[in-house]
Formats: structure tokens, sequence, C-alpha cells
């Protein structure tokens, strides 16, 4: 995969596109709201991380703050602080994958594993049998969130890393000249 390299334009710039990034995740997450477990926020995630490698923590965490906003601050928001991470932090691992199907297979396993990583904080708080009851009961939904983010992925990742590439030159070009 093509990676920018760290001269990426003025800081007023990154500052407006990384805004932008988290107002884009807030808005195809509630879009979405209706469908179980079928969202774009993973794949997205992965191709932020790819083009503006860490600074998508800015992106992540300005996302999960108006995500609380939005739907209230518990529980389930914790888990936010640390999942859309770790996605970020196994694309960075995973940065020299070249193809779709490559993100796919990462996207697809990382939804088979949101739930799991989602019973972390009850875990800790209330013990291990509620957070496995709670696992195991979610399963089916991690099912479809697995299978839907494989197959959103394994179509849409090219066109929208290509698309983001795209405008991101487009902007540091402008910026530099």
């Amino acid at each position: 995969m093509k990676l920018l390299g760290k001269n990426s334009g003025g800081k007023t710039g990154e500052i407006i596109i990384l805004s932008y990034m988290s107002v884009i995740l807030v808005g195809v997450q509630y879009v979405l709201s209706f469908l179980p477990n079928i969202e774009l926020v993973s794949l997205l995630v992965i191709i932020f991380t790819l083009v503006y490698r860490r600074k998508v923590l800015y992106t992540i965490y300005v996302f999960t703050f108006l995500q609380g906003l939005i739907y209230g601050f518990s529980i389930w928001w914790v888990t936010y602080l640390y999942v859309w991470t770790i996605l970020a932090g196994i694309t960075y691992l995973f940065r020299n994958i070249e193809t779709s199907l490559g993100w796919a297979l990462i996207s697809g396993f990382y939804g088979l594993a949101f739930g799991a990583l989602c019973e972390i904080p009850w875990l800790v708080t209330v013990g291990f049998r509620v957070a496995f009851t709670a696992w195991v009961a979610g399963i089916p939904f991690d099912l479809v969130h697995g299978i839907s983010n494989f197959l959103i992925a394994l179509v849409l990742f090219n066109p929208l890393y290509k698309l983001l590439i795209k405008l991101e030159n487009m902007r540091t070009s402008n910026e530099l000249s």
C-alpha cells in the first residue's frame, strides 16, 4: 500500500481533515444504525489508518466522544475507547497488505471478535460468568458483523482507499504550491 510521507501538508488542513473524518464516522454509524451490526466504521478506520497512520487516533477519539454525546456515556462507550484503537493497531501492523481480500479478512475477523472485545469491561466489573454469557448470547450478532465487514471491505476497500489517497494528494499538492 502506498502510504503518505511525513510531509503531508499544513497543520490547519490536517486538523480539518481529521475532524471531517470523525464526522464521517459518526454520520455513517448513525445512518446505518437501524441495521444490527452492519457498519462502515471498521472499513473507514482501516483506510484512515493506512493513509494517516497514528493521526487516526485523533479521529477515533473525537468520534468516540461524539458518540457519547449522541447516545450517552456508559460502559459501551468505554469499549469504544479501545476497540477502534485496536483495529487501528492491527491495521498498522499489517499495513503492507496490498489486496482488498486481505483487508476484507482482517475486517471480517475483527467483526467476529468485536463482541468479545466489548465484554472486557464486563469481565473486569462483574466477572467472567456474566461477560462470557453476554458474549455467547451475542455470537449471532458477531457473525453478522464479521460477514458484513468482510463483504463491505471486499467491495469498497479499493475504491474508497484510492479516493482518499487521491484527495489527500490533491490537498497536499495544493498546500505545497
